[in-house]
């Protein structure tokens, strides 16, 4: 299969998660990843109560890597497999093809769903129903919601929208590039075996009992993948922001203090471009946290920054797929 074709398929790909997104009512991959790891740990949970502390820990951690590896390896390996059966089934009918690959990677970027799910926050809020949106913020963030103010729910949404930026939409597109250059691989299996990774680390990759034995390498596994990804789309966002040196070096001063060393930077960039402030104390199961502050509060977190931040992410998507298909045309 030649560039052009993968470049095809990515871009069918991209506007369908654009137009439409992952409803929730459609059989998506990542249901099934999270029915195997939600039933894989409840079993390592069970079998990890019949041994005594230090060793238990040693079974939470193998089944920890176990999984990992299983899950990601088997991820590329299974959709590298649907993509080599659609090939071979379809060679008279290469539009099914295309359209049907399209699909399928288009389950990788949450673009749409990230959109969706902030203006489901963001509408009740604006029309004064905290009720409702704190309800809704519920969905989408592990921290306390019951009694946070207008301010509070847009900076968690904020957040939620700038962290998973990367992890959700540019990190995939990432991969799926980088696929497409490597003979005999492709971006569909690449692209799933990251979204393998980050959907483990949702899930289980937590420092926090129960899962700081079983998630421990998924998280360093999600973290190393989405490193450089991370920091390409920092770039690219100071760039866009007008004024790339400030934004790098408030990246270098509040980022760097963040326990993660990807979803800092990513809030980071996006607070610097906007003007805002995030991060400061949050409220889990009833326990207060304080996560670094990032960026300088010039402006207040409104429903227009988050609108902004989200045009940016589409913008940051756009910039690297015309640079993929300039690079591919030199």
């Amino acid at each position: 299969m030649t560039y052009n074709y993968s470049l095809i398929v990515i871009f069918i790909a991209a506007y369908l998660d654009y137009l439409i997104g992952d409803p929730w009512s459609w059989p998506h991959p990542v249901k099934v990843m999270g029915w195997i790891i939600t039933h894989y740990t409840q079993m390592i949970f069970q079998i990890s109560k019949h041994y005594r502390d230090n060793f238990s820990r040693f079974v939470l951690k193998f089944a920890g890597i176990l999984l990992t590896i299983t899950l990601v390896f088997g991820s590329g390996v299974i959709s590298w497999l649907i993509v080599q059966t659609l090939r071979r089934n379809f060679v008279q009918f290469p539009l099914l093809r295309i359209i049907s690959e399209s699909i399928l990677l288009a389950s990788c970027f949450a673009g749409k769903s990230l959109n969706v799910a902030a203006k489901e926050v963001i509408q009740p809020a604006c029309r004064g129903n905290l009720i409702q949106a704190r309800q809704k913020l519920s969905l989408y963030v592990g921290r306390d919601t019951a009694k946070l103010s207008i301010t509070e729910i847009f900076r968690a949404v904020l957040e939620t929208v700038t962290e998973n930026a990367t992890d959700g939409v540019i990190a995939p597109l990432f991969y799926a590039l980088l696929g497409a250059i490597i003979p005999n691989v492709g971006s569909i299996p690449l692209a799933f075996a990251y979204k393998a990774a980050s959907t483990l680390d949702s899930m289980v990759g937590y420092k926090e009992a129960p899962y700081t034995d079983l998630g421990w390498f998924s998280a360093k596994l999600e973290d190393v993948l989405t490193w450089l990804p991370c920091r390409l789309n920092v770039v690219t966002i100071a760039f866009l922001s007008g004024k790339p040196l400030y934004v790098c070096r408030i990246c270098q001063r509040d980022a760097v203090k963040d326990p993660s060393p990807n979803a800092g930077w990513s809030e980071c960039a996006y607070a610097a471009t906007l003007g805002v402030q995030m991060g400061g104390a949050n409220s889990y199961k009833g326990v207060v946290k304080h996560k670094p502050l990032l960026g300088d509060a010039t402006h207040p977190i409104t429903a227009e920054t988050i609108d902004r931040a989200l045009q940016l992410t589409r913008y940051c998507f756009l910039i690297w797929l015309g640079l993929f298909f300039i690079a591919l045309r030199i």
